[in-house]
């Protein structure tokens, strides 16, 4: 691991600059408006388990009024963010990713989500009256993420030929589910001027979730891992919405869909501001192959196991690891 010789950066390592030629330029983009997209979404999942969505009906006003409150958040003195965590895991955090020994360039607030819509108990900042502007674009932010992740998988469900348009949107249904949203901000850091490289804002790893959804501020740093293990890099958009397919995703199609490693890498001259929503279904559901999609004798790649079971487990690994390795068969 390379690092810079600075006690501020501890060990976050660097990353070397991508070469022009490893922008994802034929990133997949799937209009939602279109009777095409049931299709293209299966074959994004298949090949790359990421895709970007357009024409998705989420106001960009309201997107940009969060991004806003994030960012009047971040910008308070360290003193008053430092109220709000730490992140234990739910809360503010700096620096530390985790319990398990995992660092990156950056500052962040984990909030667990419910139909309130969120469990303001998780985070101190959020009861304060001062923050009433945050709340109420949280709250519709929110709101607009769960709808677009129901359209998301029942255009999954129709690409998959499944009779029923609602077998993966119903998992994340109802007052149970188990949903994360990340408010992640990647400072600018002048210690990397002069240097052909990035940091590592986020380690390389995969969402343990069935979905997420991401959405971030016109400065670039997400980078996919392609099936054949390149890293490449994928050019920002302000007005689309970036989907990844989780671990749990993986296994409800026996390994149908891929879920895609991804990390972020943060540069020494722009800020970066990134929102994203996790859908996880209730803690007690089963995870496994829908039997809907298998095929006379296939097998089940997995064992079986909860969702409560998988996230345990997942809090116990780092970041890089193959989480889902202990459940293959």
């Amino acid at each position: 691991m390379v690092v810079l010789a600075n006690p501020v950066l501890d060990q976050i390592s660097l990353i070397k600059s991508p070469d022009p030629g490893d922008y994802l330029s034929s990133i997949p983009t799937i209009d939602l408006s279109s009777s095409s997209s049931p299709d293209a979404i299966v074959r994004a999942c298949k090949e790359f388990g990421f895709f970007k969505v357009t024409n998705h009906g989420v106001s960009m006003d309201l997107v940009e009024k969060l991004e806003a409150e994030a960012v009047k958040f971040f910008a308070m003195p360290q003193s008053e963010k430092d109220k709000s965590g730490p992140s234990n895991p739910f809360g503010y955090g700096s620096k530390k990713i985790g319990m398990n020994g995992d660092v990156g360039w950056l500052e962040y607030l984990l909030l667990a989500t419910s139909a309130e819509p969120f469990c303001e108990s998780s985070i101190a900042f959020l009861r304060d009256r001062s923050s009433s502007s945050f709340r109420s674009a949280l709250y519709e932010y929110i709101t607009s993420m769960r709808k677009l992740v129901c359209q998301m998988l029942e255009l999954m469900a129709d690409g998959l030929q499944l009779k029923q348009r609602d077998t993966l949107s119903k998992l994340l249904q109802g007052n149970e589910c188990d949903e994360i949203f990340r408010l992640n901000h990647y400072p600018p850091c002048p210690l990397l001027q002069g240097f052909n490289c990035g940091l590592t804002g986020f380690g390389e790893h995969t969402d343990p979730q069935i979905i997420s959804i991401l959405r971030s501020n016109n400065t670039s740093g997400l980078q996919i891992a392609l099936s054949d293990g390149r890293w490449v890099s994928v050019p920002s958009d302000r007005e689309a919405f970036f989907i990844n397919v989780g671990d749990a995703l993986q296994v409800l199609t026996n390994g149908r869909f891929r879920s895609v490693k991804h990390r972020v890498v943060a540069n020494g001259l722009k800020s970066r501001v990134s929102m994203i929503y996790f859908g996880g279904p209730p803690l007690a559901q089963r995870i496994a192959p829908l039997p809907q999609l298998m095929e006379e004798g296939e097998q089940s790649l997995y064992k079986d196991f909860t969702w409560e079971e998988y996230k345990r487990a997942a809090y116990k690994s780092r970041l890089a690891d193959y989480r889902l390795g202990p459940f293959h068969l």
